[in-house]
């Protein structure tokens, strides 16, 4: 008889930490607005969540409500969460912004909005989120590209090391490839942004480290945003990735194997040795160096071949920066001091960095864009 009470104790928590973590997004969003459109969000609206069979969230300006479905916000991330906590926001804004005056919910003045809270206008009813359209979408002639870099990676399971590795090198410059033939054709290219990992207070180096991989190898672009920790109420950091779906999607499966691949290595490094977090940290990051020490060569040779190449490889895609910037127009450097490191457990690390291989193929996900554990864990 006791336990419904205490499901449902529960679930009043965690509802009341969503809310919570609502109203500090709210609170960030409205901080990126100029002074003008700032001052006509002066007064926080109420959050609620509901149930609502066809919208993922409404705004009600009778009651000054931003109300969010409980279904959506219980079995999706929370970047997706926050993609319609902004669009609702938008019509907020918007609302403001027509002062009485009337106008279709989605006309001129909401897309507006939209573009000052960097929203997504059509992030409502059955639209799929961010995260549902790099996962769940119909195949295309890049995802056609991606199938090969699939097959691919299967062959960088070979027993054969210098099989594996020059699989995987091969997928990697197959990637490369076809970015530089779209940069050279002038494509126009569709792009999106997600979480990689989970919003957290701290860090550790080796998370930094490894953005910094994908972001100079895998044509996404990268930042470290603020985003609500559901489990300590407060607001803390989290890698937000964006580039084209087929980028994202490979970036995403590469961020996941090699944490996958320092976890098992740490496992067997530190059997005997009883080791602290921090030297897991410099093992890590030398892992990461030592695999990109792998990947540069190939990098160096395709920026090679032409000018067009290297300035692919060296400056990024124009597209994709032009997106990134318009996102987030605001960008502010951090610079980090000098750190103190176990030069022996990194140089351990470094040898076993420059053993991984990625292989498989990219992860198949769900609704959710949430792994499966259908792929084999390297390592195990």
């Amino acid at each position: 008889m006791t336990k419904p009470k205490r499901s449902n104790g529960l679930r009043e928590s965690l509802e009341r930490r969503i809310l919570h973590g609502l109203s500090l997004e709210w609170e960030l969003a409205r901080n990126t607005l100029d002074d003008r459109h700032r001052l006509l969000l002066t007064r926080k609206p109420l959050f609620s969540l509901g149930e609502m069979e066809r919208k993922m969230g409404e705004w009600s300006s009778g009651k000054n409500e931003i109300r969010l479905s409980r279904s959506f916000v219980l079995n999706h991330p929370w970047d997706s969460v926050r993609e319609v906590l902004k669009h609702e926001m938008a019509h907020q804004l918007a609302h403001r912004m027509l002062a009485g005056r009337r106008e279709d919910p989605h006309g001129p003045v909401f897309q507006s909005a939209c573009d000052l809270l960097r929203a997504d206008p059509r992030a409502s009813g059955g639209y799929p989120s961010f995260r549902e359209q790099v996962f769940n979408r119909k195949h295309s002639e890049e995802d056609r590209i991606m199938q090969r870099v699939q097959k691919l990676l299967a062959l960088a399971e070979s027993a054969n090391p210098h099989e594996a590795e020059a699989a995987m090198v091969k997928a990697h410059e197959l990637i490369a490839r076809h970015n530089i033939d779209l940069f050279d054709r002038k494509s126009e290219r569709r792009f999106l942004s997600i979480f990689l990992g989970e919003p957290a207070l701290r860090h550790t180096r080796d998370a930094y480290a490894l953005a910094g991989l994908l972001m100079e190898f895998y044509f996404v672009e990268g930042i470290w945003t603020s985003a609500y920790v559901l489990e300590k109420g407060k607001m803390g950091r989290v890698l937000e990735i964006s580039g084209t779906p087929q980028n994202i999607e490979m970036a995403e499966y590469v961020h996941g194997f090699v944490r996958h691949y320092i976890d098992a290595q740490w496992r067997t490094y530190n059997k005997d040795k009883g080791l602290t977090q921090h030297r897991k940290t410099d093992f890590a990051v030398g892992i990461i160096n030592g695999f990109q020490s792998k990947l540069e060569p190939a990098q160096d040779r395709l920026a090679d071949e032409s000018p067009q190449t290297r300035a692919l490889i060296r400056r990024g895609d124009p597209q994709l920066n032009r997106y990134f910037r318009r996102r987030y127009p605001r960008i502010r450097s951090i610079h980090r001091g000098p750190v103190r490191q176990d030069p022996e457990v990194y140089n351990d690390g470094v040898e076993a960095g420059e053993k991984l291989v990625i292989s498989k193929g990219i992860a198949q996900t769900g609704e959710a864009g949430k792994q499966l554990p259908h792929h084999k864990k390297p390592g195990r």
